[in-house]
């Protein structure tokens, strides 16, 4: 099993190289009967889109999704749904030099002593151009969660180097290229980020997402955990080297008195556990957050190694992102999106009938 595959009944398969002629997806589980367009795509993909702003990568491509099977006549039909978007702007003669080459940070090193071979043009499988899949799985994902549930997936940039929001509005996300929730901070932002990419060199983040809505009674208890499988699916994410749930790495510092969130008939008093306990959602909002690294493509030159051992100096060219949290917006959402419906169709299957006497109680106090 070579693990291009994601969910259990809700299952979305990948495939595609950077370079490729084209990156695709199979999407399996999905109910029949949900209305979908291959124009309701692009918003999302948009929003993921590389040469929308100088602070990205400056490839372009138009990303128009081609729905292959599973809809007809505007409804999905409970078969696989299978997308394809071609690849119109590689330019893989900026990858010649490093053919031989590993790149200090990047997968190069570690996919060639598993394959023995690998395709260096954009990274190949280990490009960030898959995430362009997922975030179209996403799509699906968050639609059907929507009309079934009322279920909002939602997700901002929380840091981006040492900067953090220095206030909170939900509206201001949309209206600039970092998905920044403090409108004012967006010239700060631009100052940083201009200052970096003259530098050569690059920069982490953090992104955080927010699904209101969640119903209480979905994940396992034990090895299908709601947060263990958003945790995972996070980490699938190209760059990202951590995860947090709700209140996550902080709760080591806090006392019991202050984590445990409190019921009241009014609701939960506070959500530092993320929406979840005990692996199951709770009724709150789910909360995750991920730590994406500074991005490996540097104009920075730096030793290295080729594949016969020998001493090299790495030097990087083409086009590239001095931050990849920037654009790790909606990737982040997808794929909370894919797990919450994945999650939802299995407790549906096994505990959909299952009724208590005990009143569900809001997510939050109100006020």
């Amino acid at each position: 099993m070579s693990s291009n595959s994601f969910g259990k009944l809700f299952t979305v398969t990948t495939f595609g190289e950077s370079h490729g002629p084209a990156i695709g997806c199979v999407i399996d589980g999905c109910p029949p009967g949900l209305a979908l367009d291959a124009a309701e795509f692009a918003h999302d993909l948009q929003r993921r889109a590389t040469g929308k702003s100088r602070h990205t990568s400056a490839r372009r491509e138009a990303d128009e999704v081609e729905i292959l099977s599973g809809v007809y006549e505007g409804l999905t039909t409970g078969t696989p749904i299978a997308l394809l978007i071609r690849n119109t702007d590689q330019r893989s003669k900026d990858y010649a030099n490093i053919g031989q080459q590993f790149r200090p940070g990047h997968a190069d090193y570690s996919y060639w002593h598993k394959y023995g071979i690998r395709d260096p043009r954009g990274g190949g499988r280990s490009s960030a151009r898959e995430t362009t899949m997922r975030v179209a799985a996403g799509v699906v994902a968050k639609k059907w969660l929507a009309e079934r549930f009322g279920v909002t997936v939602r997700g901002y940039l929380s840091q981006l180097g040492d900067i953090t929001p220095a206030g909170f509005d939900w509206s201001a996300v949309e209206d600039n290229p970092f998905f920044w929730p403090h409108a004012a901070q967006v010239p700060e932002l631009e100052a940083y980020m201009d200052a970096l990419r003259k530098s050569g060199d690059s920069v982490g983040a953090r992104v955080d997402v927010v699904a209101d809505n969640v119903p209480p009674g979905w994940g396992e208890p034990i090895y299908g955990k709601l947060d263990g499988e958003l945790a995972a699916a996070l980490m699938s994410i190209n760059a990202v080297k951590g995860v947090e749930i709700g209140d996550g790495f902080a709760s080591a510092a806090q006392k019991g008195t202050e984590h445990r969130d409190l019921l009241t008939p009014q609701g939960f008093a506070s959500n530092h556990a993320g929406g979840i306990l005990g692996g199951i959602s709770t009724g709150q909002p789910v909360v995750a957050s991920i730590v994406l690294k500074p991005t490996s493509s540097l104009r920075l030159p730096g030793p290295s190694l080729d594949t016969a051992g020998n001493v090299v100096e790495v030097v990087t060219t083409g086009r590239h992102d001095p931050c990849v949290g920037i654009r790790a917006t909606p990737i982040a959402e997808a794929m909370v999106a894919m797990v919450l419906m994945d999650q939802a169709l299995r407790h549906r299957a096994q505990c959909g009938d299952v009724g208590t006497i005990t009143p569900r109680i809001p997510g939050q106090i109100d006020g």
